[in-house]
């Protein structure tokens, strides 16, 4: 391809102005059009993103034969439905995390973009991380000797939009919503060994006046190669986003801290008009971020998708890597239902992720 790539945003919330702030930063990237099913709704997001054309109607968007290539900022309940469509429609797609509510969607959307001749890229921006990327590669260029123990955490107060807090739209609580961003990383931290086991420990500790999912979580996978990894996840955390992993060696150990490390540490008897994602109270101490979508690694990730239409490279994720989470993500809320050990290759028997954990049919 020797012009832009054309992107269309599906979606007018929070995500979907990350995407756009991340697009607008690659020099391949044009974003052509916005589409929300809510009045007002993509209008005023293509104003404020200076994007030239907004719906209100998908298939109306999936017409503009310009396009290219399609961000999916859409619920999770969403997901595979828009997904068959833009595929049908014969453009490349990208999938935010998770990729879809269950393993037999994930099917769906692999197979027809397969057909379609489509890329199907699954958005984890933890692989494009700055901080994250430069441990993966102390662990690459052997500095810490042989894994031993991967851990990751991610913790705030809570989902920005409503539908995160009803498990029947989003399939889970917080282990749906962040868990995944640990799996797929520990998966590629460790990449061509596969994940034997999961364990998980979950509750509603807080929010139960907004949600049946969980708020807490931890989960520890075992895989093939003798590494063990741990995840925790929390919407009950204050003072903003928590974001920090740890790799243990045999011959070394490396503490990456995403958010308080690269801040500055601020004191205001005021407040702060904003410091960080999810930060509410910024009065007294706060660890106020700077280019903090670059920190996350989200122009990164998306100069690589839009690498891979123009040039037709390979994603580093795909929907294939989307399902093998979701496969976890499954095993996990069956092993917190269960308190055992849950084995992989997993099936499991219920329609979304959470009803493993509440034993619902």
């Amino acid at each position: 391809m020797d012009r832009k790539v054309n992107v269309g945003l599906i979606g007018s919330q929070f995500i979907s102005s990350i995407h756009a702030d991340a697009l607008r930063r690659v020099a391949d990237a044009h974003v052509m059009a916005v589409m929300s099913p809510t009045p007002g709704n993509a209008q005023k997001f293509a104003e404020r993103f200076n994007i030239p054309h907004h719906f209100t109607d998908l298939d109306e968007m999936l017409a503009m034969d310009e396009l290219d290539m399609i961000v999916v900022g859409a619920p999770n309940y969403l997901h595979c439905e828009i997904t068959l469509k833009i595929a049908k429609a014969g453009k490349h797609i990208v999938v935010e995390k998770p990729l879809c509510m269950n393993l037999q969607e994930a099917d769906l959307m692999i197979e027809a973009c397969k057909e379609a001749n489509v890329k199907l890229m699954y958005a984890e921006e933890l692989c494009f991380t700055p901080k994250y990327v430069r441990l993966k590669a102390l662990l690459d260029e052997g500095a810490l000797g042989k894994p031993v123990l991967l851990k990751q955490s991610e913790k705030h107060d809570g989902p920005h939009s409503d539908h995160f807090w009803d498990v029947e739209r989003s399939g889970g609580g917080v282990t749906m919503d962040m868990g995944c961003h640990g799996i797929q990383f520990f998966r590629w931290l460790n990449p061509g060994h596969k994940i034997t086991s999961v364990y998980a420990q979950m509750n509603t500790s807080v929010h139960t006046d907004k949600t049946i999912g969980d708020d807490n979580a931890i989960v520890i996978l075992e895989f093939e190669n003798g590494v063990t990894a741990m995840m925790e996840e929390s919407w009950c955390k204050l003072g903003g986003m928590d974001d920090r992993a740890e790799v243990h060696g045999t011959e070394g150990v490396a503490y990456a801290d995403v958010l308080q490390g690269n801040s500055i540490q601020t004191y205001s008897t005021k407040g702060v008009g904003y410091a960080v994602e999810k930060a509410g109270n910024t009065v007294g101490w706060s660890y106020t971020m700077y280019e903090e979508n670059w920190n996350y690694g989200f122009p990164q990730e998306f100069e690589h998708f839009v690498d891979c239409v123009k040039n037709d490279k390979t994603p580093l994720v795909t929907g294939q890597d989307g399902k093998a989470v979701l496969e976890v993500i499954y095993a996990a809320y069956e092993s917190a239902g269960t308190g055992k050990k849950i084995s992989l290759p997993f099936k499991p028997k219920v329609d979304k992720p959470y009803k493993g954990w509440k034993k619902k049919a």
